[in-house]
């Protein structure tokens, strides 16, 4: 009995996961499909970015066979597929490199910036919140509406350009745009990409403070972005389980209120908060590309940035992937958490 249970169970689990795969790889499919046929229909000629409108019609013609374009779209799309599949992403126009090397190298900058940032906001967005929904409509909650409400109003670009005008410029409190100071480039050797960790490893204290005096401002815009996201949902989640019968039985047992705000109520709500960091999380990881500019940061968004005033398709298409593949990452921990820590959900 108990071994036909046990097998009846590893089935389950084993469909279970054959079903998370296949989910997995169709979702992966149709990104491929997405980043495919965005391609296709902006207005660029990728034959003209890489011989110049000047070339004679026979030079045009041999690129263009060579590119695969003069292929039906259904054949494209299938040798599209059959690269990706083997991390191929074609050769940049502007740096002649392969594209999945220039992402392996710039794709750590922006990693490093949006996990400060994300860390920023949760420290002090989740307590915001909380404060927002026990003082409900009193002077805490009013700052965090209005703290909310400048975060998703103000563009980021205008947010970054004062912060630099005003701790750069004026009060010389951080240090300028870029990931590093001149005389600190290239003493460090790139072994993760994020150069806090890289200059941690190697000892060199000096470019590690460096590295944070030029990270902290654009962490710091970021972050307030964050901030007033997580806050703001933070503040309705607790609204609602404050409303619960739970907490009125707990306070009619005498149990304190930060015991039931911060231990009952938080931990309900949890589950809840995960799934809002990772998106907010990956919204930073894909959302950075005006701060980036802004602050000269060697990261994606300035990646792509590039690529698409070059009309670099490789590198637009290529990072564009990379983008949609960590939602979809995030997405399946935060679903996989979600489970982990609420029972019911399994």
């Amino acid at each position: 009995m108990s071994a036909s249970m046990g097998g009846a169970g590893a089935l389950r689990g084993a469909r279970r996961g054959g079903e998370f795969v296949l989910q997995v790889a169709l979702t992966l499919l149709g990104l491929l499909a997405v980043t495919f046929f965005i391609g296709r229909v902006v207005p660029i000629d990728p034959v003209l970015a890489v011989v110049g409108d000047q070339a004679p019609r026979d030079v045009y013609e041999a690129v263009r066979a060579e590119l695969g374009l003069d292929q039906p779209l259904w054949m494209q799309f299938w040798l599209y597929v059959q690269k990706m599949a083997v991390g191929d992403f074609g050769t940049s126009l502007v740096t002649n490199r392969p594209v999945l090397d220039d992402i392996a190298r710039v794709f750590p900058a922006t990693l490093e910036l949006a996990t400060i940032a994300t860390i920023i906001g949760v420290v002090l967005g989740v307590p915001m919140g909380i404060a927002g929904a026990v003082y409900q409509d009193r002077w805490p909650d009013q700052l965090v509406r209005v703290i909310g409400l400048v975060g998703y109003s103000v563009p980021i670009f205008w947010l970054g350009i004062m912060g630099l005008l005003v701790f750069y410029g004026i009060l010389g409190w951080v240090a300028g745009p870029g990931r590093l100071g001149v005389f600190f480039e290239d003493i460090v050797t790139p072994i993760t990409g994020v150069i806090l960790i890289d200059a941690a490893i190697a000892g060199e204290w000096e470019v590690f403070w460096n590295a944070v005096s030029h990270v902290v401002l654009p962490a710091a815009v970021l972050g307030y972005f964050s901030i007033a996201y997580i806050a703001r949902m933070t503040r309705s989640f607790m609204l609602d389980q404050l409303s619960q019968e739970y907490v009125i039985t707990a306070r009619a047992k005498g149990l304190s209120e930060a015991r039931i705000i911060w231990v009952h109520a938080l931990k309900n709500i949890s589950v809840q908060l995960i799934t809002v960091i990772a998106l907010s999380y990956a919204r930073l990881l894909e959302g950075a590309v005006l701060t980036e500019t802004v602050f000269a940061w060697p990261g994606l968004g300035r990646y792509l940035t590039t690529a698409l005033l070059a009309a670099d398709m490789n590198a637009v298409l290529g990072g564009t992937l990379v983008v949609g593949a960590v939602f979809v990452g995030l997405n399946l921990l935060s679903d996989a958490l979600y489970k982990l820590m609420d029972p019911r959900a399994r």
